[in-house]
């Protein structure tokens, strides 16, 4: 086990990595302050500004970012403005809307009508339906300075009126990392025929693509961020990308995230629902007294949580099984969490939701990422990430205040049985699982959320 440990950490030290300065590192803690950053790096913006998100919304805040762009471009004429978003999400509206109404892209296309062509939205079809796997890449980079999130860009994202989403939000200011991430963008995405304009005046199917996307595919597999790494033996960061498979690059640095811990390990996601080899992993961890701490969404705190006294819909029930999951979880390792080497933090806070991803070792390797770390992320959806190695723990103590910030909202679970089960839901919902464990859906089902 301590050679496991050893080789995990020394792949993780031999990766190429560009060399980072702490005093050019920020880390934001709340949505309000996230959106009056997004707003000034665009307003200060000369050169470039590049966002890649899952989707720009047609919304209040979606309108007030699209705009404070336009009138960027206007300042500036040179300046050079890409948003990369899903294609598939982008044209349709949202989750129980009605059909054949009005979409994102109807939006975009209208501004462009009013406003001209001087903001690029590209849609990237990572494949042929949006159940399949989504264009998940974060970041938004505005000239030499990187701002990297996992949210969207819609009204809770930027706590636009009274609720907000909450996720995680750092500042890098290093050249060569904004290079590397822009021209990811330029030369994989935007150069791609399969990669349509969404705000052009006509918005091809993708019926009308499908030779190119074959193309997109292999080229979303081989390519990654290229860079020329200097070596270093201090603070360093090197950005990943991956889709499909566990043996993408992305993929195997989680694993040796985990695989290399010899302290704590830390982790964030939203939803519940991790892959059977990250499973395996925390209860290898356990067994060699490992401490982990999993900071997970309340399922009040879900994106798809409805209040009992509101409407139900089918996608209402998909934060009780990622509670479900969470239960089975914990009370498998009941003696961890009673030995206090397994802490579960579930995070609410009055009606807002929580979307943090990420992973942190040893207070040394920290990842920032969009990954769920869910079947999904591991399998089908495109994903890049950020990761930080930091020997020297120069960064220590701001992930040390992201943390403790995020904490205050939580419950700590101190047995399994403080997790509610299936007797006390809904009725609706109670139905809707005991049907997908009648039929055995549900293992299909947590495949793909």
């Amino acid at each position: 086990m301590i050679k496991q440990t050893t080789e995990n950490l020394s792949f993780l030290t031999n990766l190429k990595k560009l060399p980072m300065s702490a005093s050019n590192v920020k880390c934001l803690l709340t949505t309000k302050a996230f959106k009056e950053e997004l707003f000034k790096q665009i307003n200060e913006a000369s050169q470039r500004i590049y966002l890649a998100a899952l989707y720009l919304e047609a919304d209040e805040a979606g309108a007030e970012v699209l705009d404070a762009l336009y009138a960027a471009k206007l300042r500036s004429p040179e300046l050079d403005i890409v948003i990369c978003i899903d294609f598939h999400r982008a044209q349709r509206g949202l989750i129980g809307a009605v059909k054949g109404g009005n979409t994102n892209t109807t939006w975009y296309q209208s501004v462009a009508k009013l406003k001209g062509s001087g903001v690029k939205i590209v849609g990237l079809p990572v494949k042929r339906k949006e159940l399949f796997g989504v264009q998940h890449l974060k970041g938004f980079i505005f000239d030499d300075v990187v701002f990297y999130s996992g949210a969207s860009i819609n009204n809770i994202y930027l706590h636009q009126q009274d609720r907000y989403r909450f996720d995680r939000y750092w500042l890098i200011a290093e050249k060569a990392l904004a290079d590397t991430m822009v021209n990811y963008l330029q030369q994989v995405i935007v150069e791609s025929e399969a990669v349509v304009e969404l705000n052009a005046p006509v918005v091809p199917k993708f019926n009308e693509i499908k030779k190119d996307h074959k193309n997109l595919s292999r080229q979303l597999k081989i390519s990654g961020y290229k860079f020329d790494s200097v070596k270093t033996e201090g603070l360093a960061i090197r950005p990943i990308t991956g889709i499909g498979s566990s043996k993408n690059i992305l993929n195997q640095i989680i694993r040796s995230i985990f695989k290399s811990t010899e302290q704590e390990l830390i982790l964030f996601t939203p939803y519940f629902n991790l892959p059977a080899v990250l499973g395996r992993d925390i209860t290898a961890l356990l067994k060699r007294k490992i401490k982990i701490t999993i900071v997970v969404g309340d399922k009040t705190a879900n994106d798809f949580y409805i209040p009992e006294d509101k409407p139900f819909k089918t996608i209402a029930a998909l934060p009780y099984l990622y509670e479900v999951n969470l239960r089975k979880f914990a009370k498998k390792h009941h003696t961890s969490i009673l030995q206090g080497h397994l802490k579960i933090h579930l995070w609410k806070h009055e009606t807002n939701s929580f979307h943090l991803k990420g992973v942190y070792s040893d207070h040394r390797h920290s990842l920032l990422t969009g990954h769920n770390l869910n079947p999904r992320a591991w399998r089908l959806d495109l994903e890049n990430g950020l990761l930080i190695d930091d020997p020297h723990k120069e960064l220590a103590s701001l992930m040390d205040e992201e943390l403790d910030n995020i904490l205050i909202h939580t419950r700590l679970i101190n047995d399994y049985k403080e997790i509610d089960d299936l007797r006390t839901y809904p009725d609706k919902v109670k139905q809707l699982i005991s049907r997908l464990r009648r039929i055995k859906a549900d293992k299909i089902v947590k495949g793909i959320i």
